[in-house]
């Protein structure tokens, strides 16, 4: 066992002491104060050398064994694993924007990806320039380079791509590169991509809720024409698709207003968080019951929206990053469309 290996336990965090073992653990790794293959203390042993529950040290190592950071050898203990990389790669990740969502694909990619890479994360907050910029000075400085394309013009519409975008993509080794969330641009080359197709998932998505949703007279999709952040509008022409298809009475609005004439039996779709919560705020301040008189279906599944039971329809975050991990571990360059779900609960 190193020497120089020694688990870090801070008494005064906040932080689980099973997370602060794991943690503790992987650094060592990547530090190199703890080689592959070499052995690690027992649970026994380190619950009593840190003053730690011998259930607080074995939920640590079921989860460092369950991202094969460590394995168990029986009767011999548990010992750091074997990788299928000779060396850390180094990963290039760059996201449009800072949001919950985007924040759980970059974590379950990290926690994929696990010893085997570090992660630099940049954000372009949807600006050609400033996208333009992050890629060209880290250009040739990473091993591989996994972006998210979402861009907002001169109007603050979203579009996936420019000639100058594509320019620069051109650049990077197609091997070297993955594509995440957008579908892909019209770039050269075989490389890997996990992405949503925006029109069809909100389409079928909505087909799977019909029968709740039919139950309402007006269906209202809350779309932000002008974002800093801006949404790509074939999640609208999947909404308009729904609605024409089924007959069903539709509007469209930029925003929740303040003192929304809020009718019953409508039904709204929104996709800010500043608009679910504006509303929900207005159908609690008129007594009107979630579900019944009004409904609500909320674009993209947050642990919040789980917590307070609304009806989502949304791709699997999760997944996407785990994908992307798993494609970038086994060199594969394949194009594949993300799940995307309706999940319905007492909001509708």
């Amino acid at each position: 066992m190193a020497e120089t290996f020694q688990i870090q336990i801070n008494e005064k965090s906040r932080i689980p002491k099973y997370k602060q073992i794991v943690d503790s653990i992987i650094s060592d790794i990547s530090k190199g104060n703890l080689q592959v293959g070499e052995k690690i203390p027992s649970i026994n042993e380190l619950s009593e050398t840190c003053y730690l529950s011998r259930d607080t040290v074995e939920k640590a190592y079921k989860q460092l064994k369950e991202r094969k950071v460590i394995i168990s050898v029986k009767g011999k203990g548990y010992y750091t694993a074997k990788t299928d990389l000779i060396s850390k790669v180094n990963i290039f990740f760059l996201v449009n924007k800072p949001s919950t969502y985007k924040m759980i694909i970059y974590n379950s990619f990290v926690d994929t990806i696990g010893v085997n890479g570090h992660v630099n994360m940049f954000i372009y907050h949807c600006d050609e320039s400033l996208f333009i910029k992050s890629l060209e000075r880290n250009m040739g400085a990473y091993d591989y380079y996994v972006i998210m394309p979402h861009f907002r013009d001169e109007n603050s519409n979203h579009v996936s791509y420019t000639e100058n975008v594509i320019k620069v993509l051109e650049q990077i080794p197609k091997d070297k590169l993955i594509m995440l969330d957008n579908t892909k641009p019209g770039i050269s080359g075989n490389y890997g991509a996990i992405y949503q197709d925006f029109q069809n998932d909100i389409y079928k998505a909505l087909n799977e809720g019909l029968e709740r949703i039919k139950k309402y007279d007006k269906i209202i999709l809350v779309y932000p024409n002008k974002s800093a952040n801006p949404y790509p509008r074939r999640i609208l022409h999947g909404f308009q698709q729904f609605c024409w298809e089924h007959n069903l009475d539709f509007e469209i609005l930029d925003e929740i207003y303040d003192e929304m004439d809020l009718q019953s039996k409508d039904v709204y779709i929104t996709i800010q968080e500043r608009d679910l919560v504006n509303l929900v705020r207005q159908v609690r301040k008129k007594n009107l019951v979630l579900g019944r008189d009004i409904g609500i279906i909320s674009y993209n599944e947050t642990p919040l929206k789980e917590l307070l039971g609304i009806t989502v329809i949304s791709t699997d975050f999760k997944v996407m990053g785990e994908s992307a991990a798993y494609m970038l571990l086994k060199n594969k360059k394949e194009k594949v469309k993300n799940v995307f779900k309706y999940i319905e609960r007492n909001s509708v």
